[in-house]
């Protein structure tokens, strides 16, 4: 098959599309949030659940792992990495950050075909 064939366009895996609802789906729910320790548990699930729905919804040939973290700016240090061994034409990762003035929010997702 050539690369243009739509069927491969249509079960790639698009990383600016990722980011774009990755993005969209952690200021549906941090937009006017200020860091709060007590609601960061639900902030996380629902940007999850959101990110999920919104993926699942591209009607694409993968299994999704989505991560969040949410962290309180603060002056302290994070470092974060993850390794895959996987099929790199197939399948792919995305990692968006994002933050406001009190808090980082970091999202990552892996996009494995099936």
């Amino acid at each position: 098959m050539e690369a243009t064939d739509p069927s491969i366009e249509e079960a790639a895996f698009v990383a600016d599309d990722v980011s774009n609802i990755i993005k969209e789906s952690i200021d549906a729910v941090l937009q006017n949030q200020q860091y709060n320790e007590a609601k960061v548990s639900q902030w996380t699930s629902s940007c999850l659940e959101h990110s999920i729905k919104r993926l699942t919804a591209l009607n694409k040939p993968f299994k999704y792992v989505v991560t969040c973290i949410i962290m309180q700016k603060n002056g302290a240090g994070l470092h974060t990495a993850a390794s895959c061994w996987w099929d790199s034409t197939t399948d792919g990762s995305r990692t968006v950050r994002w933050e406001n003035k009190s808090m980082y929010c970091i999202c990552t997702v892996f996009g494995l075909a099936i």
